[in-house]
């Protein structure tokens, strides 16, 4: 009998895995990830605040919820743009001097590329030579695990899931023939690989990757209901049906389905 309720319990286990997985939701667990080596300054901004735009292209960071945790990263992790929106966990280690006590960790959003200079050597300045892991992140975000004096401290980090609060934001921008969007507040794995956009009149049109998370497509698209479909690193999708009305204006930011919402 034990046996019988056993089997049965199995069967009922992989039955739901079965229907999970039919949905297309694979298990992701970014923060799951082992450890790696870098390392990490910070910049000084207003507030203790990166409110530069940066190299993704999202504007005022305050505006889109990144500010106090945006960082930078070296040419190796930044991947031409394609590492925007990841979400790290960072912890300074192996520093009794400049690492916080019991080395606790902070969670920051990719926004910007940190340059080489190769004017510098790499382990006196040029820390964002390649192929150097590093991250530059802001004043407030590096005080949480390392001493505000200090000036370069060792890091690990794991990409980790992003958590946001309601849905991905579609920005829309651009005149006449040429319409462009900024897509921010990405769940789950954060990286947007690849856009498609949808008028009421048109079928679906690929986007290019302007920079950053900019997308564009050159195509006249006023006065159409607009719908998106948004594809991340680990192949998820998500759909936005008519998230901007026919009366959209330039400028506007609407906001649609967030990528992890099953």
């Amino acid at each position: 009998m034990k046996n019988t309720i056993k089997s049965a319990f199995f069967c009922y286990i992989l039955l739901q895995i079965s229907i999970f997985t039919s949905f297309g939701y694979d298990y992701f667990e970014p923060s799951e990830e082992e450890w790696e080596s870098a390392s990490a300054t910070y910049t000084k901004e207003a507030n203790g605040s990166i409110i530069t735009e940066g190299a993704c292209g999202y504007g005022d960071l305050h505006k889109v919820t990144y500010g106090r945790y945006g960082t930078g990263l070296s040419t190796i992790l930044f991947n031409k743009g394609s590492s925007c929106g990841a979400c790290y966990e960072i912890r300074c280690v192996d520093h009794v001097r400049w690492c916080q006590p019991g080395s606790p960790s902070v969670f920051v959003t990719v926004t910007d590329f940190c340059p080489p200079n190769y004017g510098l050597s790499s382990d006196y300045g040029g820390w964002c030579n390649f192929p150097r892991r590093h991250f530059e992140m802001s004043e407030a975000s590096f005080t949480e695990i390392a001493a505000k004096s200090a000036d370069i401290v060792p890091v690990q980090y794991r990409r980790v899931g992003c958590e946001r609060d309601g849905g991905m934001k579609f920005t829309v921008a651009g005149y006449a023939n040429f319409y462009q969007v900024l897509i921010t507040n990405v769940g789950l794995d954060g990286e947007v690989t690849a856009v498609k956009i949808k008028g009421s009149r048109t079928g679906w049109i690929p986007m290019a990757r302007n920079w950053g998370q900019l997308w564009h497509c050159n195509i006249d698209l006023k006065g159409q209901s607009l719908s998106f479909e948004v594809t991340t690193s680990s192949g998820k999708s998500v759909t936005s049906y008519n998230v901007a009305p026919a009366n959209w204006h330039f400028g506007q930011t609407f906001e649609g389905k967030q990528i992890y919402n099953f």
